[in-house]
């Protein structure tokens, strides 16, 4: 059974009404469809700080992060289901009303100044939700102890009329393998616990400065190298999509925290796609910047000429931004370019949404290879309506081949591998990290890097010593450097043909976790779609383009865009358009959306719930809705709305939950 919700016209005593008619009926499941609530569209900061009965303390938000989980509810509100995912109608609300704003950064930065809000208030409603969410997902390994006193900062220079930055109270989450002097550094190993760096990573120097506010170090698979987030020697995280999955690697923990509204935006790093698949599973915005756009200061090498620090948004506006303040060349990193930075962050004003075709004339081309057998019918689909869309918009798209696509995947192994165990050699004992107690020197090595390090990293310094051996050089190192140059050169002739490039993300949506743990080379090949982009230095930016069968209401799948070197601005470009020719619809998971019934749209799917009632809701007067957990197999939910009180009874039906929903106004 599929919940269903027709809209219907207002009559002439119901102006201003959504009216929603919500009949049970079964409905096949389109792959390329979602369901999308249908209230006021407000930015998150405003409905984070919506009132509560008790101001929790820090010390209690604190205290609640290493509390068990709860059980979550679920309250399936206002569905419609959608023609097709590219188009939200809002049956009573105007665009301007029914579409959240594309800059979460730029909304907070114009309350703050205007004083609807205070840096300080914001802190305390994002400490607020990490205590209802940290639980279920740990998407942290540390919390700012300076969050509440550096929002105190920024409202006293706005009191004094000083100027602010443009990250003037945003929260920012930041993957724990890029140096913090202010909070540990430990990339997700033993061998660094407690690790603390005496400098900020040049990224988190420019986000300061920027009046960024740190709120804390996210979860990683040890020093980057994993796919899931399950080879972090300290937790693993959860998808907030579904908790039984994972929400990809290596920057899981930033990706979900964003996804979750644990923060506004994060930082991660992406060496064979760890910003990029992260985005994809977890429904939010990725964006892997040319090799040399940002400086790789204060980030834990793992491998060199791979390594880019990139950023997480619910928005591509916001990702755009947050890219502008953390780019440019610095001194301390000799690969860092110094090509003048183009003004990412004010390029979206000028962007004109109303043309029909505002893309008319850009020319995608959809690389074959990553369609093939392996990919999943779901992503399948939702690439083939992705770009359907993008033809919808003016776009040319056209099939293209990258012949050194398969070999892309081996050679990258055999490469960051190599340059893994270079790298992570200081990793000693003497040099850095925990040394363990032993009475020769040799002893000391072996014994402290065996201790410290996860059985994953270790597996990558054997293969990448056994690459670097004299007998082994040529065959493995040497060739797979050649590889990498055919591959760039596969790229050069695409993008010569082509603006950008299309393809999805990864062979499939989030799966289980522990499905994958003791499969490496499954895992490994879940990269088949990323790494080429790393070894040819290229830019690319995730966001979501439709949903897969799965999860409690569906799970997310990302649309990847590759452009040529440093033209991360037409990326952004094109993604804004898509992503705002959605008309606002943003993906909110169900860990929000129990917590917080957010007041905008969102998609929202389950095949397990149903609803034969109407409601009539007037969208401005829905303030908030909150909601009791449920236990057992029947229960109430009070909705608290500003001007009506209705109440749900709760089923069960087959070992699932059905909401039978009963309206009093």
């Amino acid at each position: 059974m599929t919940q269903i919700a027709q809209p219907r016209a207002a009559g002439p005593k119901e102006d201003g009404l959504l009216v929603l008619s919500m009949k049970s009926r079964t409905q096949e499941l389109d792959l390329g469809r979602a369901f999308t609530w249908h209230m006021t569209a407000l930015p998150d900061w405003q409905l984070l700080q919506k009132p509560r009965n008790r101001r929790k303390s820090k010390k209690e938000m604190l205290s609640t992060l290493q509390q068990p989980p709860r059980s979550l509810s679920r309250i399936p509100l206002h569905l419609k289901p959608l023609r097709s995912f590219f188009t939200v109608a809002s049956a009573s609300a105007s665009q301007d009303q029914s579409s959240p704003p594309s800059s979460q950064i730029l909304a907070v930065r114009q309350a703050l100044l205007s004083r609807q809000t205070t840096a300080t208030q914001l802190a305390e409603s994002y400490l607020s939700r990490l205590s209802l969410t940290e639980p279920h997902l740990h998407s942290f390994l540390h919390i700012s102890d300076s969050l509440l006193r550096d929002a105190q900062l920024i409202d006293r220079k706005i009191e004094k009329g000083e100027d602010v930055g443009l990250l003037a109270g945003v929260l920012v989450g930041v993957k724990d393998n890029i140096c913090t002097a202010d909070m540990p550094s430990t990339g997700g190993s033993r061998i660094l616990e407690n690790y603390k760096a005496p400098f900020d990573a040049t990224a988190v120097r420019r986000v300061k400065e920027k009046d960024g506010i740190l709120i804390g170090k996210t979860n990683l698979d040890e020093f980057g190298m994993g796919s899931t987030t399950e080879a972090s020697s300290f937790q693993v995280t959860a998808n907030p999509w579904d908790l039984s999955r994972v929400p990809g690697g290596s920057s899981g923990g930033s990706a979900a925290a964003v996804s979750a509204r644990q923060c506004m935006v994060s930082l991660g790093s992406d060496t064979g796609g760890s910003v990029r698949q992260p985005a994809s599973f977890c429904g939010v915005v990725g964006l892997k910047p040319t090799y040399g756009r940002v400086s790789r200061f204060g980030l834990m090498a793992y491998a060199s000429s791979l390594d880019v620090i990139g950023c997480f948004g619910t928005s591509v506006a916001d990702t755009g931004i947050l890219l502008h303040v953390i780019s440019g060349h610095d001194r301390f990193d000799a690969t860092s370019s110094n090509r003048e930075v183009p003004d990412f962050s004010s390029q979206f004003a000028s962007i004109n949404l109303v043309e029909s075709k505002p893309l008319k004339g850009l020319k995608v081309g959809l690389i074959r290879e990553t369609l093939e057998d392996g990919v999943d019918n779901g992503v399948k689909s939702a690439i083939s309506g992705a770009a359907t869309h993008l033809e919808e918009l003016g776009c040319t798209v056209t099939e293209v081949s990258l012949p050194s696509f398969s070999l892309g995947l081996p050679a990258y192994y055999i490469l960051a591998s190599s340059e893994s165990s270079s790298n992570l050699s200081r990793y000693d004992g003497v040099r850095y990290g925990n040394q363990v107690f032993a009475e020769e020197l040799n002893a000391l090595y072996s014994d402290s890097r065996a201790k410290g390090f996860g059985p994953e990293v270790q597996m990558r310094i054997l293969m990448g010593t056994y690459a670097l051996s004299a007998g082994y050089y040529d065959a493995y190192y040497k060739r797979a450097q050649k590889v990498r140059t055919l591959i760039r050169k596969s790229f050069k002739d695409a993008l010569d043909d082509n603006d950008i490039l299309i393809s999805p993300v990864a062979p499939s949506a989030a799966y289980k976790i522990g499905e994958k743990k003791n499969d490496p080379l499954a895992m490994y090949a879940g990269d088949i779609m990323t790494v080429n982009v790393n070894l040819a230095g290229l830019p690319a930016l995730v966001l979501p383009c439709g949903f897969v069968e799965g999860g409690p209401v569906g799970l997310p799948v990302g649309l990847q865009l590759i452009g040529s070197a440093f033209d991360e601005a037409k990326l952004l470009k094109v993604g804004h358009i898509f992503e705002q020719t959605l008309r606002g619809c943003r993906f909110v998971p169900p860990i929000v959306a129990d917590d917080l019934a957010y007041s905008q749209q969102r998609p929202y799917r389950d095949v397990q719930r149903y609803v034969d009632e109407e409601v009539w809701v007037k969208p401005d007067n829905v303030t908030m809705v909150s909601a009791t957990s449920i236990s057992g197999s029947s229960g109430d939910l009070d909705l608290a709305l500003q001007s009506h009180k209705y109440v749900f009874q709760v089923k069960s039906f087959e070992n699932s939950r059905y909401f039978d929903a009963k309206f009093t106004p």
